[in-house]
């Protein structure tokens, strides 16, 4: 009878002995071997199934990151042409406070103004309001500093520029007159 040679064939007095319990000698000398190289087996094996797994965690993380960047990146793609768009608003905002004897001129200008705020607001620009607020450093840009009783100490009392937030992060501080005492 052809046995493979991986397997071990027991003789049938050894069989015997093994059913009652005994262990032979030569059994006990032959598994070492291969005991030792099934152990070695089974650790190269946890080995590198940790290592799938590292590297399975490390695909996910490096693929995750990309599509955060990705998303960002499309989310703010439009900031710069936005902020591009200020110095327009402003001088919009300078030509309808500008006093006309042409009131469909004004009102033209008007028109155009508030068409390309909308537009630039449905992007994710929003425009900060500064006027009584307290001066925060961190959105605001202090021009000025004026010696008055009237107002709070650190209060914003006037804007020569107006501020701009995209989509929660500042676009460009406010440009103001501060109060002091």
């Amino acid at each position: 009878m052809d046995q493979p040679q991986d397997e071990v064939s027991l003789s049938g007095e050894a069989e015997s002995q093994l059913a009652d319990g005994q262990e032979t000698p030569a059994t006990e000398a032959a598994p070492d071997p291969i005991v030792a190289e099934r152990d070695a087996l089974a650790q190269e094996k946890a080995e590198l199934q940790s290592l799938l797994l590292r590297r399975q965690a490390d695909y996910e993380n490096s693929r995750r990151r990309a599509e955060k960047e990705r998303i960002e990146h499309a989310e703010y793609a439009a900031m710069d042409a936005v902020k591009a768009f200020l110095p327009i608003l402003d001088d919009f905002e300078r030509a309808l406070g500008v006093e006309t004897t042409d009131k469909e001129y004004a009102r033209g200008i008007e028109l155009i103004y508030q068409r390309t705020l909308d537009t630039l607001k449905k992007l994710g620009l929003e425009a900060m309001e500064t006027q009584g607020t307290t001066f925060d450093p961190n959105v605001h840009h202090a021009i000025e500093m004026v010696n008055t009783e009237e107002a709070e100490d650190q209060s914003v009392l006037g804007e020569f520029q107006r501020g701009y937030r995209f989509k929660g992060k500042l676009l460009r501080p406010a440009l103001v007159r501060v109060a002091v005492r």
